[in-house]
């Protein structure tokens, strides 16, 4: 078999805009240097992270380094309900371990019933993200995106600035809450605020480091038989130029927004996937426009981040919306160049969309083909990650 450059190498190369809450927050939360830029030194070099050889550490800012007590705190907090206005919903709502942390929904509703315009993206690898959320490029820590949820008025997921003090009681008459927070932060006043709550989560959110699927065994782990030979077809689809997925699902991680903690570029890159065309005018729904919603720019309409591609069996339904229900239809959709709505308010022609990603070009698969390159995502499907205790629910 041909060695597989692309792949074998890092790669260095949902939330709708923010609201007045949201954004006073995360200027609180910015003032406070958390939003800091990463480098090498970022991580505490006390914190053992218990990655194999040749896997990288993700960027930590300089201003919430990790811990074995501040991880401890914020997998209690992205379990627990009483996080939430209302005392409903919990971060696993809409992030659920046995769907890599998704929550198999088109899209999820927030703690009052109001629906989020976006799919809940995986949080498998999400420590390495360059960006986060589908289309936000001012979002580039998981401090800063946690705060999105916590927060968002518009629509409201969480609720936690509505009921603050509420929140900061329920947390502090935990018959653990008070030592978990003095020990994640030694020497500090002991508080309960949106800050320190999303600080906690970040360091969480991190560990969630998922790295043996049967392609990573094969891949790295020289395990010959990890993977099937209808994978091993799959994988060979997938990393030329027939089907171009490997451009865009670039690198171990299978995206190009890629950071380590020896990342010095903030940047990411948004690709638009010809999902949409409404009305033949060169646009997506106007509520759901990506990273246009945010620059005005008519040019980056349509334009979202690109997901790992990592447990993407786990993680249907797919696309920034939720609406394609599975891998054969997201298969299909590239093969096609785009997607062609016929009907409803949304019809247009997404294949010939003007800002559409110039890797989205389609292709011809026949049938053995296409099931070797849907057997191949299959095999990054890691069952070690979304079983792993660390990440369970410790309230069960």
């Amino acid at each position: 078999m041909q060695p597989l450059p692309h792949g074998l190498r890092w790669s260095h190369a949902q939330a709708v805009s923010p609201t007045s809450s949201s954004v006073a927050f995360f200027l609180v939360f910015a003032s406070a240097g958390v939003t800091a830029a990463c480098s090498s030194q970022d991580a505490a070099p006390a914190y053992d992270w218990g990655l194999g050889a040749g896997v990288p550490v993700p960027a930590v800012p300089v201003d919430n380094p990790m811990s074995e007590a501040k991880v401890a705190l914020g997998r209690r907090l992205f379990f627990d309900k009483r996080i939430s206005g209302n005392g409903t919903q919990s971060c696993a709502s809409c992030h659920d371990p046995a769907k890599a942390f998704t929550d198999g929904l088109a899209l999820p509703k927030g703690s009052t019933g109001s629906v989020v315009p976006r799919n809940a993206m995986t949080l498998t690898n999400v420590g390495y993200r360059m960006t986060f959320t589908w289309a936000n490029p001012t979002l580039h820590t998981l401090e800063a995106q946690a705060l999105v949820p916590l927060t968002a008025d518009a629509p409201v997921e969480l609720g936690f600035h509505r009921a603050a003090a509420d929140i900061a009681a329920r947390l502090a008459a935990d018959a653990l809450y008070p030592s978990l927070f003095a020990d994640a932060f030694p020497g500090e006043p002991l508080t309960y605020d949106a800050r320190h709550v999303a600080m906690g989560l970040a360091a969480f959110e991190r560990t969630l480091i998922s790295r043996d699927s049967p392609y990573d065994r094969f891949a790295y782990g020289r395990q010959i038989d990890a993977m099937t030979e209808s994978q091993k077809r799959g994988m060979d689809l997938f990393f030329n130029e027939k089907v171009e997925c490997y451009h865009c699902h670039s690198g171990q991680d299978f995206t190009n927004s890629m950071r380590t903690a020896e990342t010095t570029r903030t940047s990411t890159v948004f690709e638009n996937d010809g999902l949409y065309n409404v009305g033949g005018r060169g646009e997506y729904p106007a509520d759901n426009a990506g990273l246009r919603n945010f620059t005005k720019l008519a040019t980056d309409d349509g334009k979202f981040r690109v997901p790992t591609l990592r447990n993407i069996a786990l993680t249907a339904p797919y696309m920034h919306d939720g609406s394609l229900a599975t891998l054969e239809e997201v298969v299909d959709m590239y093969a096609a160049g785009g997607r062609n709505v016929t009907s409803g308010p949304n019809a247009g022609d997404g294949r010939t969309h003007p800002s559409k990603s110039s890797f989205v070009r389609g292709f011809t698969l026949n049938a053995q083909e296409r099931e070797d390159l849907l057997a191949f995502l299959r095999s990054l499907t890691d069952e070690t990650f979304v079983h792993d205790a660390r990440f369970q629910d410790p309230f069960r």
